[in-house]
């Protein structure tokens, strides 16, 4: 609770501290020290120090892998506005309102972590989804960031209504917003249990909703087009935090439903898998945009963390944390270095290495993590993912196939190592990369190197 309340007390702080502070640079400093505040409470809800005790009436519950999955989150957005706080500062006049958003999508996030009824999950989708309509529209003048405003928010409404369908019918089946209705839980444990029409028609129009939220295939059309017109320093945001809190929901959906669904769960979840492991990895191979790659590649790393959903076990748990981590530090530091180029394709990172060393390096780094390549994160999150699908007794033909795509990712992140240091060219950049750019970089670096050789030392701070 303390972190729902916090977030939107620290939102409204934004708003009307646009008013008093002038200056942009301190409106910054002014969400940095909000996501301090927002981290501290939250790590003392953790540890039981101190927590603001409010009467949800059971809609919601804080387990300790939910207030883990917000500290990654609210580090990984204070990580994010320390590399491209500059950015958010050039991309329009209202800056202090960004930051608001900003505070109000972690509210959201904060809810979907500890969610434990339908309607509070309908409230936390929407409460973070609502701002993101906001802030990939913000570049007002392009074109570019309308449509795709306008195509996330069409696309988001028509989710939302299939959604709250979904919602309905498994209200009128149970008589319950609860999440534990069905053969898993007490009220559903007899031997003649029989999921009602209702129950299983309502649980698939969840999944169908929650797929689109998460850009899983065949739900994922969407995604590129809203990530490539979004403004790049937003699309960092939502292509990391919000994606990885979307699949925290999803699970924790999930995890209690699927024996409702039965024999049919098996033929879906891997159907859906492959068809997103294999559009995304496909399509980006022949991008020449490197920010469109990134999008069509969330796709394809989106494809990993459904297997989460395969095998719901506590290993599987800790694989998608362990892959929030991951995935949110490397691609929140490529889009840092992807905004202050001037050029987005592959041409535009042409010399980079020989220009900036250190930033070619944390690049690479990064890009062999969401590649999975050895002693990065990367790799482990990958691993976690699929031995949990082997150890829930997966289907090994999927297993195959994820490794085979895997591969084929390596293909296109290695096209852009290549350009940094196998070609000739001098980047252009909007703004310069100075030192403490640089430093900032090669410590997210460190990070993901560090996990990726103790992995244990991020995820044994949920049973702390």
């Amino acid at each position: 609770m303390n972190a729902i309340i916090f977030s939107a007390v620290w939102g409204v702080v934004m708003m009307f501290g646009g008013l008093i502070a002038k200056n942009k640079t301190t409106v910054t400093y002014l969400a940095i020290a909000g996501l301090l505040v927002l981290t501290g409470v939250n790590l003392l809800h953790s540890c039981g120090s101190w927590v603001i005790k409010v009467d949800t009436h059971e809609t919601l519950h804080f387990d300790s892998m939910g207030l883990y999955f917000n500290t990654i989150a609210f580090v990984s957005t204070l990580l994010y506005v320390l590399l491209s706080g500059k950015d958010i500062e050039r991309a329009g006049v209202h800056v202090a309102e960004y930051y608001a958003l900003i505070f109000f999508v972690l509210c959201g996030v904060s809810i979907l972590t500890s969610f434990n009824g339908l309607l509070m999950l309908f409230l936390g989708i929407e409460i973070m989804s609502i701002p993101l309509y906001i802030l990939t529209g913000a570049d007002k003048k392009n074109l570019k960031s309308n449509e795709a405003s306008l195509k996330y928010f069409l696309m988001g409404s028509f989710s939302t209504g299939i959604m709250l369908m979904g919602i309905a019918l498994i209200y009128g089946a149970t008589g319950n917003f609860g999440i534990n209705i069905g053969p898993n839980s007490a009220a559903g444990t007899g031997l003649g249990f029989r999921p009602s029409f209702l129950e299983v028609g309502g649980l698939l129009l969840l999944f169908v909703a929650m797929s689109f939220k998460v850009s899983a295939a065949p739900f994922h059309f969407w995604t590129p087009d809203v990530y490539d017109g979004a403004p790049s320093v937003f699309t960092s945001f939502m292509a990391t935090i919000v994606k990885s809190a979307g699949f925290y929901a999803f699970i924790k959906l999930m995890d209690v439903r699927t024996a409702i669904l039965g024999d049919s769960w098996l033929i879906v979840l891997p159907l859906v898998i492959f068809s997103t492991l294999l559009i995304g990895n496909i399509t980006a191979v022949f991008q020449q945009s490197v920010k469109r790659m990134l999008a069509y590649s969330s796709i394809a790393q989106a494809g990993f963390m459904l297997f989460a959903l395969y095998g719901t076990s506590v290993m599987s748990k800790e694989g998608l944390i362990l892959y929030a981590f991951s995935y949110s530090i490397a691609t929140i530091g490529l889009f840092a270095i992807l905004i202050r180029l001037k050029d987005y394709s592959l041409d535009g990172f042409n010399g980079l290495a020989a220009q900036h060393p250190m930033v070619a390096f944390s690049a690479a780094v990064f890009l062999l993590s969401l590649a999975g390549i050895p002693l990065t994160a990367g790799f482990f999150a990958k691993y976690y993912m699929l031995a949990a699908a082997v150890k829930a007794g997966g289907i090994l033909w999927l297993v195959i196939a994820a490794v085979l795509l895997a591969a084929v990712s390596v293909y296109y992140y290695f096209r852009v190592i290549q350009s940094m240091y196998f070609k000739t060219g001098t980047p252009e950049w909007t703004s310069p990369a100075g030192k403490s750019f640089a430093w900032t970089l090669l410590l997210l670096a460190a990070l993901l190197i560090y996990a990726g050789l103790f992995p244990t030392a991020v995820l044994k701070f949920i049973y702390f």
